[in-house]
């Protein structure tokens, strides 16, 4: 017996392009009825643009980042142009105070006075690293503005080098140290907002094309710059307006960029902000409402005024050493881990309005953040001539739980706090009293 296949009068075949299953354009139908015919879909520009896009954008966006990933990359390249424009004249000058281009001009001298730079700036990143790498996730966008602040100063530290000859090197070293701070700060601050943008596990490719769109920036910031030292080559008044008009612009736009970032991961300010919203309404406010009222400047450079509202997040240490207590608190804190924080991790202990966080040595990440809150919920209670131990442990019992439910449905993450690393922690345990304690 024959098998016969079934006969088709017509095979379509369809060609689709796209990085994304949401985001597929048809570039070409195939047919063989009863001749192969090719029809191409869309013109030869179009598929053209899409494949130079793909080189500096994410796979799959818009979908695989986050809305705030377009606002503050437009003004962080902005920012970045400006940096490349003023480097050029910045390094034009520091060339010329070096000695290039003149006759009495050693090797020797440049090659060691340009070490010297270097090696300040070195040791100024490892020094930066030491007392404030733990603060930078915690606080990114306000050590994002501080870094791009210290790199203008570096700059015009180098600026400034040929007109005092006799402080060169201690000028361009300052410069340097400067520099080296915006490399640690800028590099880290990077990190944590790249994570926060991946919302597809794609971190990895958000820094790639991240490198792409600076390159582009950095060779047209390159030939400007070029262009720009050019023409005001030997007129001082014009570098140095030039200089400080993009230097103005520049610490405009990474204000701005910062000011687009809705991060949803909570910091002490955050938190504090949230938390005291959620007391007053019941209602937990969302990343980016949060984002418009949290402070993005150093806390010094913001009025009293201004700051009344955020600063109970203030009030709260963590990570309190023990041994630093005195008498009275010591004999608070025995009390307290007899008593209100038997099956907690954290002990809590008040005092002038001040809430010290000690932490189990045995402490998770939730256990931090939990702790946080319970301080946040003392410290609100510290003015109402309440029992605050007490008071503080029923608001928790009864309300802790549907605050983080809400704060998650709200769109935050609530795994850990982003906080300094806290480097002192304890070890209690409870048990019969044999003696009395006075």
């Amino acid at each position: 017996m024959e098998t016969s296949s079934p006969s088709y009068s017509e095979i379509i075949l369809e060609e689709w392009n796209g990085s994304s299953s949401t985001k597929l354009s048809k570039t070409a139908t195939i047919t063989a009825s009863p001749s192969l015919c090719i029809q191409r879909s869309g013109g030869r520009f179009n598929h053209v643009w899409r494949r130079v896009l793909q080189a500096f954008v994410p796979e799959g966006f818009p979908s695989s980042v986050t809305p705030d990933y377009v606002p503050f990359q437009v003004w962080d390249l902005l920012q970045g142009l400006s940096t490349y424009i003023r480097m050029m004249l910045s390094t034009q000058a520091l060339l010329s105070a070096i000695g290039v281009g003149e006759k009495s001009a050693t090797v020797i001298g440049a090659t060691f006075q340009w070490f010297l730079r270097d090696l300040t700036g070195m040791l100024g990143g490892i020094l930066f690293t030491f007392y404030q790498g733990s603060n930078l996730d915690s606080n990114a966008k306000m050590w994002r503005l501080v870094a791009d602040l210290m790199n203008d100063l570096g700059m015009l530290m180098d600026l400034l080098s040929p007109l005092f000859p006799s402080a060169f090197v201690f000028i361009v070293c300052l410069g340097s140290l400067s520099r080296s701070f915006t490399g640690v700060a800028s590099g880290a601050t990077r990190a944590a907002l790249t994570q926060h943008f991946a919302l597809q596990n794609n971190a990895a490719d958000i820094s790639a094309k991240e490198g792409s769109q600076e390159t582009v920036a950095t060779m047209i910031g390159m030939a400007l710059g070029m262009l720009l030292a050019r023409v005001t080559t030997g007129h001082a008044l014009s570098i140095w307006f030039c200089f400080l008009s993009l230097t103005m612009f520049h610490m405009y736009a990474n204000y701005r960029a910062v000011r687009c970032l809705a991060l949803t991961t909570l910091n002490p300010e955050r938190s504090s902000i949230v938390f005291q919203h959620f007391m007053k309404t019941g209602q937990v406010l969302s990343p980016e409402t949060v984002s418009k009222m949290e402070h993005v400047l150093p806390i010094w450079t913001t009025s009293l005024s201004s700051r009344s509202v955020k600063s109970m997040h203030m009030q709260v240490h963590l990570g309190v050493r023990v041994s630093s207590l005195n008498h009275l608190e010591l004999m608070d804190v025995l009390h307290s881990a007899g008593s209100h924080y038997k099956k907690a991790k954290y002990l809590l202990v008040e005092k002038k309005g001040i809430i010290s966080a000690i932490l189990h040595k045995d402490s998770t990440s939730k256990d931090v953040l939990q702790s946080f809150f319970h301080a946040l919920v003392m410290a609100n209670l510290t003015d109402k001539n309440k029992s605050v131990q007490l008071e503080s442990q029923s608001w928790m019992d009864k309300q802790y739980e549907v605050f983080i439910q809400k704060l998650r449905s709200s769109g935050w993450k609530t795994e850990r706090l982003l906080s300094p690393s806290i480097m002192w922690k304890a070890n209690w345990i409870c048990g019969p009293l044999d003696a009395k304690i006075d």
